[in-house]
């Protein structure tokens, strides 16, 4: 009788190979730790990853200690084979016409592990991945690592130069591409000495330009993979799983690595605060390069949920596919929701289900959140980071938010709130101190987070890893005030802080009293050197169609909220820069801000 993917056959790893390895040395720990245990008079010890030492029980509790029997490590990338064994033929992954029950998905899986490790990918290399939402995103990020090799998810923006270091800086042995962006990634190749294997992507739901950098294409290459690939959970779950790099405003972007533990535990968080309820369906609206998807690629599969693909930002094409697949979630940058409430009239489809959104970054603005109600949303604001594996606060409302008044309500929801569940602890507090502020909602500390979902560090860079670390906190670079309930509500990024004429001034409190204005849609708020006052906030913003207004009308409008000084002293109005997670690049910014006050001082130089 045929065993279902995912049964005992599957989910027993066999004693031999790599495999049979890992299991040994489990064993070993376990007879060390016994042994431990016996010299010591019944007090075992263990060193965690951290290096610590820590006693195991003794007394009448010694000898019971971690073995293979009570003890596994943990791997999100367990989610799949239990998921595909209790669902197999339940639809896994929606990408166009396609459809992947999670039988399927498994052993697509497995197979892109096989055929990786048939071409010499070994654990600990590194598999470069650069894809738009497609299903073999999805999948590397369970035959990556079933393989115990490192995913490295590259944002699909970023320039030759910028792609070609981090390819060389990760020591890539394989790159999963997409022929979308031959025109980036080929050029990149190119400044390479040691080339990496290239797979190329050539999805159907793509017609523009574009070509194949590699000698085999993806579907080709998972064919000649085993579909029953024996692949074992790491010996040691604080392994690497996944190497991320930062958006490098201010040089070399950073590698920031996870491991198997806080990838799991990070997926298990998603579940417990959204909360996530049993098969939801997820639309991809978030990019899963971005800090894996916020780890939703291992909790949807978790969940027994379904993955609807989506390759670009389009919100007649986000509305239709609400409809069409029943979406239940989504992620997002605060633009996504702007584009949402923006879309015109021919473009939303009509839903009977809520569709829970989470979005973090700037702050929803009271009409925003107004708008995604009345089209079927429910805004869920968060706080992460790429160091942070993702979220690790959000804003848990209270039962009686419900029944307050709009304005008052998204204040509320605007704050980034309470600690994940899965976050050991979180503060704000004076960073050279390390003491905690009064819970107030006046006095502003950096935001520090402890605990499993923190990065394991930097690659290579062992400095700015332990400086990051100092304390034994996790230091954001995040500037916050604390209120009497214990949410933390952020006020500015410490680079952003504009200072004028000793003043700080917060720019997030600026963009708030920005997004007030009816015609404004998008705004952000930069220092802009002023020879008088040192720095004065300079005003971005994107008027809504159809809207006008004038640099004076949105001064004005400003200085009615806040004190005159932290009002705008210039307004540019134009499109914002956004990043692909559709973030404001506010360093690009800053550099049109200082260019514009050059400008003009050369003026006054030449008359």
């Amino acid at each position: 009788m045929e065993e279902a993917p995912g049964s005992q056959n599957d989910t027993i790893h066999k004693d031999r190979g790599r495999g049979g390895q890992n299991m040994g040395k489990r064993k070993k720990i376990a007879v060390r730790a016994r042994s431990q245990a016996k010299s010591k008079g019944g007090a075992a010890k263990r060193t965690t990853p951290s290096g610590e030492r820590h006693a195991g029980p003794g007394g009448l509790f010694a000898g019971l200690i971690p073995d293979t029997a009570n003890f596994a490590p943990l791997t999100p990338v367990s989610f799949l084979p239990r998921t595909a064994a209790i669902h197999p033929d339940r639809v896994a992954v929606i990408h166009g016409a396609r459809r992947y029950s999670y039988r399927q998905f498994y052993d697509r899986a497995r197979r892109l592990a096989s055929a990786l490790a048939r071409r010499g990918i070994r654990a600990g290399d590194t598999v470069s991945v650069m894809l738009p939402n497609v299903p073999a995103m999805v999948e590397a990020h369970f035959g990556v690592p079933m393989l115990g090799a490192v995913l490295n998810t590259i944002n699909t923006r970023l320039d030759a130069a910028t792609l070609a270091y981090i390819l060389k800086h990760g020591e890539a042995k394989a790159l999963i591409t997409d022929r979308e962006f031959a025109a980036q990634v080929g050029p990149a190749l190119a400044q390479l000495k040691r080339q990496p294997l290239v797979i190329d992507v050539d999805d159907e739901l793509y017609s523009g330009p574009g070509e194949r950098l590699g000698k085999i294409e993806y579907e080709a290459f998972i064919a000649d993979g085993d579909p029953t690939f024996d692949w074992t959970p790491p010996a040691d779950e604080s392994s690497a799983i996944a190497l991320n790099y930062t958006s490098g405003t201010t040089g070399n972007p950073k590698g920031v690595v996870y491991h198997h533990r806080g990838t799991f535990l990070e997926a298990v968080g998603n579940i417990m605060a959204w909360p996530m309820p049993p098969r939801p369906v997820y639309l991809w609206t978030l990019p899963m390069f971005h800090c894996n998807g916020w780890c939703f690629p291992w909790s949807v599969v978790a969940m027994g949920g379904t993955h609807v693909c989506l390759r670009k930002i389009d919100p007649a094409l986000i509305f239709s596919m609400i409809a069409e697949h029943a979406v239940t979630h989504m992620c997002g940058a605060p633009t996504v929701l702007n584009m949402l409430v923006s879309a015109p009239a021919e473009h939303r489809r009509a839903f009977d289900q809520v569709v829970d959104i989470q979005t973090g970054g700037s702050p929803p603005p009271a009409k925003v959140i107004k708008s995604m109600e009345e089209l079927g949303f429910r805004v869920t604001h968060i706080y992460g980071m790429t160091e942070l594996q993702g979220p690790s606060t959000l804003c848990v409302p209270q039962d009686g938010w419900v029944d307050l008044p709009l304005e008052e309500r998204a204040a509320l929801i605007a704050r980034q709130g309470v600690r994940y569940p899965v976050v050991e602890g979180h503060m704000v507090a004076d960073p050279k101190t390390l003491e905690r502020v009064p819970c107030d909602g006046k006095t502003i500390g950096e935001i520090m987070v402890r605990g499993n979902t923190v990065m394991l560090g930097y690659l290579k860079n062992p400095k700015v890893t332990a400086q990051t670390f100092r304390g034994g906190w996790m230091h954001t670079g995040d500037l916050a005030v604390e209120h009497p309930d214990g949410y933390i509500e952020i006020k500015d990024r410490a680079k952003d802080i504009i200072i004028s004429g000793g003043e700080n001034i917060s720019s997030v409190e600026v963009e708030i009293a920005l997004y007030k204005h009816p015609a404004v849609q998008l705004a952000a708020v930069v220092a802009r050197p002023d020879e008088k006052w040192g720095e004065t906030p300079c005003a971005f913003v994107q008027l809504r169609p159809g809207t006008a207004a004038t640099a004076d009308e949105i001064i004005n409008f400003c200085r009615e909220q806040l004190a005159h000084f932290k009002a705008p002293k210039s307004v540019v109005f134009g499109p914002l820069p956004t990043t692909a997670t559709g973030k404001i690049q506010k360093f690009v910014l800053r550099e049109r801000a200082r260019m514009a006050t050059r400008v003009q001082a050369d003026r006054i130089a030449r008359a």
